[in-house]
C-alpha cells in the first residue's frame, strides 16, 4: 500500500471515528443519567450570530409587547442565560420553577428561545406557569438551534458579558444542578467580570 492510499483510507475512516466518539459521549450520558456530559463545541466561543424574533402576541403587560432578542444583546457586559424551551416539552414544565429560582438567586437576565412551537401555545404556557424571561425569541424552524448545537429541549447556556458561552446544561435544570453547577458558575463569572472591569492594579 502506498502512502497516498493509506492517507486516503484514513480520510475515509475519519467520519466513522468522529461518529463513534460522539456516540460514546451519548452512551456515557445515558448510562450516567447526566445529560450535561454531552459535548458542546460552543463552550469558550462567541454565541452564534442570531436574531430571535418576538413571540407573536406575547405581552409583558397589557399593551406592551415582550421583545425578541439578538446575539448582540448577550454581549453588553452582563452575565446572562439563554434557555431553549417549548410548550410541548414535558421536562420544560418541570424545569420552569427552577428558572424562576435561578433568576431570583442569581439576578441575571434570562433569555428564552421558544423552539419549534406555535405562538398561541407559547403564550398559554407562559400565562400558566409564569414568565421568568427578560425577552422571549422564537426559533420556529429550528435553524438557529443547529448553530447553537442544541440536542433538544430544554437546554440552557450561561453567557459571559463578552457574549461567550461559558457553560451548557443539557436537559432540565434540577434543584441539584441549580445549586452545584449553574449558580456557582454564574457567581464565578461575575467575579471574573468584575475583576476584568477593574483592570490591573497599580
Amino acid at each position: 500500500m502506498t502512502v497516498a492510499q493509506g492517507r486516503s483510507n484514513y480520510l475515509r475512516l475519519l467520519p466513522v471515528v468522529i461518529f463513534v466518539v460522539i456516540a460514546g459521549f451519548f452512551a456515557m450520558a445515558l448510562r450516567s443519567g447526566d445529560p450535561s456530559l454531552l459535548p458542546s463545541t460552543l463552550v469558550g466561543k462567541p454565541v452564534p450570530q442570531t436574531t430571535f424574533p418576538a413571540v407573536e402576541g406575547l405581552e409583558v403587560t397589557a399593551g406592551k409587547a415582550e421583545p425578541g432578542f439578538t446575539s448582540a444583546d448577550l454581549a453588553k457586559g452582563k452575565i446572562s442565560v439563554v434557555n431553549y424551551w417549548a410548550s410541548w416539552c414535558v421536562p420544560c414544565v418541570d424545569e420552569h420553577p427552577m428558572l424562576e429560582q435561578l433568576k431570583e438567586e442569581s439576578g441575571v437576565d434570562i433569555y428564552g428561545v421558544n423552539y419549534k412551537d406555535q405562538a398561541a401555545a407559547a403564550r398559554r404556557f407562559l400565562g400558566r406557569y409564569g414568565n421568568p424571561f427578560t425577552a422571549v425569541g422564537t426559533d420556529a424552524d429550528g435553524r438557529a438551534a443547529i448553530d447553537w448545537g442544541v440536542y433538544g429541549t430544554p437546554e440552557t447556556f450561561v453567557v459571559n458579558g463578552k457574549g461567550h458561552v461559558i457553560y451548557k446544561h443539557v436537559g432540565p435544570i434540577t434543584p441539584e444542578s441549580l445549586k452545584t453547577k449553574l449558580l456557582p458558575i454564574i457567581a464565578k463569572a461575575k467575579v471574573e467580570a468584575a475583576a476584568g472591569a477593574a483592570g490591573p492594579s497599580s
